[in-house]
């Protein structure tokens, strides 16, 4: 039960620390444990988070196949949709990742209060992916000069114009998912992801496989309408879910009816500035850097493609569902010790056993992942990689070379793992200190590298062994970093010396 902002923040700071790492706990955390299955339990959540990234990674990786099956020159053309994704991400690391802290407190905030916040997220959030839609469309040729290789980028701009409404269907579909993990409700992604993958299967079948129906010889621009037709009906099916769920929690609460509030914006905004600088200069450089790999040729391109796809599609599919619940339940014990210490207090203090209670749920899928990405770095490795690149391309040359940039730096992907659920904590408890390990990481790394290879001329062969560097060096620089982040950061909440937001009053 949420505290009375009128409770003096005195008599809270003389209790001693066992009360107070049992109220960050809370009374409900028996009946957590009672159902520990739920989407309200940690496993729980791991679970439909588990399956709502495999079902996304199978849909990516279903996508690029079909268009190897149409035409295996094409496949570099449909990483155009990864890259407009990159650059919409940036919007997307704004608003929706402020969830987890805002929305996600679920002790000093009513449900009233946090439908309000997601409301006017929502709201905001479609309406700035609208624009950037616009602007997409606007800019299609400047887009496929950046990044489709001069080979294809003629026969790719209808394929970036159609691909351009991925910034208004990413928008929709990050910005629901986001607020419902926050509000316990995996099971809104899990609908989205299961939409777009059931609706994916039928209209490739029916259209593009090699058995589809009529006699018209598909392209990749149908696959491109086809993915836009999977994006926009999996999105609005969440909303509309969204939208149920919102009703029912409104009735069973009995509160005050939930609305759009500009009050609610302004709450918003200030963590939301945080995650969206630190978007904006991750994502910036790693463009700049990948506009240099596609001027190696076709080959490179499209290996780099298929790399990505595979790494960040169905491997790092565990990785990815135990973040969602990390940033979900840190979010909600950082809560609950901000309702206990006094939601007033502008730099309260934390004792060890507090902090260890916070972090607790980042530590345990610490735990987890490092034993999978382990056994599937050695599985891989072994086995290779070459097979299921060939699968994706239908070419050789790409496989040959996507299987030489695997084992260059796979292996770094484990240190990306750990980094990935430690990041979350910053990120669900404190935004600001999460913007101070990625400007460390972006600047003292990846912007030198960026220039380098900006400056220097390479042989194709010469040029990958850089981008193993930079890429694999930052994955193991980002761990030394957000590690060394993370213990400054939890030395200084035990000394009082974190500045965190003060809850004036509900929205």
């Amino acid at each position: 039960m949420s505290p009375s902002p009128k409770i003096s923040t005195r008599a809270r700071a003389t209790d001693i620390n066992e009360g107070r790492e049992n109220d960050i706990r809370g009374p409900d955390e028996h009946q957590v444990h009672r159902q520990l299955w739920s989407r309200e339990g940690f496993p729980g959540s791991v679970v439909f988070n588990f399956c709502a990234f495999l079902l996304l990674a199978l849909y990516s990786t279903l996508s690029k196949l079909w268009v190897a099956n149409i035409d295996s020159s094409q496949v570099v053309t449909t990483d155009v949709y990864t890259y407009i994704g990159v650059i919409a991400q940036v919007l997307n690391d704004g608003l929706p990742r402020s969830a987890w802290l805002i929305i996600g407190d679920k002790s000093t905030r009513t449900t009233s209060s946090r439908l309000t916040l997601s409301y006017t997220m929502i709201v905001v959030q479609i309406a700035l992916g609208a624009l950037m839609m616009v602007l997409f469309l606007a800019s299609s040729d400047k887009l496929a000069a950046a990044f489709v290789p001069e080979q294809v980028r003629q026969s790719s701009l209808t394929y970036v114009r159609i691909s351009s409404v991925e910034a208004l269907s990413s928008a929709m579909e990050t910005v629901v998912s986001s607020c419902t993990r926050a509000l316990d409700h995996p099971d809104v992604p899990l609908l989205i992801s299961s939409m777009k993958f059931v609706v994916n299967i039928m209209l490739d079948l029916l259209i593009i496989s090699r058995f589809h129906v009529g006699s018209f010889v598909p392209t990749v621009n149908t696959q491109a309408w086809i993915r836009l037709a999977c994006d926009l009906s999996s999105a609005i099916c969440g909303l509309l879910y969204f939208l149920y769920i919102s009703f029912k929690l409104r009735r069973q609460s009995q509160e005050q009816t939930a609305t759009l509030s500009l009050t609610a914006l302004k709450t918003l905004a200030r963590p939301s500035s945080y995650t969206f600088t630190e978007s904006v200069i991750r994502n910036a450089i790693y463009l700049w850097i990948v506009s240099r790999i596609i001027l190696l040729g076709d080959n490179y391109a499209t290996a780099w493609g298929v790399f990505t796809t595979i790494r960040w599609g169905l491997v790092m599919v565990p990785v990815q569902a135990f973040e969602a619940s990390t940033l979900t339940f840190v979010g909600h014990n950082w809560g609950k010790w901000r309702a206990h210490v006094g939601v007033n207090l502008r730099r309260p203090t934390a004792s060890k056993a507090e902090i260890f209670s916070i972090i607790r749920p980042a530590l345990i899928s610490c735990f987890v992942v490092l034993i999978i990405e382990v056994i599937l770095c050695i599985v891989l490795s072994t086995r290779g990689i070459q097979s299921f690149a060939y699968f994706l391309s239908n070419s050789e040359a790409v496989a040959e070379i996507t299987q030489m940039m695997w084992k260059a730096i796979d292996w770094t992907y484990i240190f990306y793992a750990l980094n990935y659920q430690l990041a979350a904590i910053l990120l669900a408890a404190s935004p600001r200190w999460y913007l101070y390990q990625a400007l460390g990481s972006n600047f003292l790394w990846m912007l030198p590298w960026a220039i380098v290879v900006t400056k220097m001329s390479f042989t194709p062969s010469k040029s990958w062994t850089i981008y193993a560097i930079i890429f694999g060096g930052a994955l193991v620089f980002d761990f030394v970093d957000v590690s060394l982040t993370l213990l400054i950061w939890g030395f200084r909440l035990s000394k009082g010396k974190v500045k965190v937001g003060v809850l004036k009053r509900q929205v």
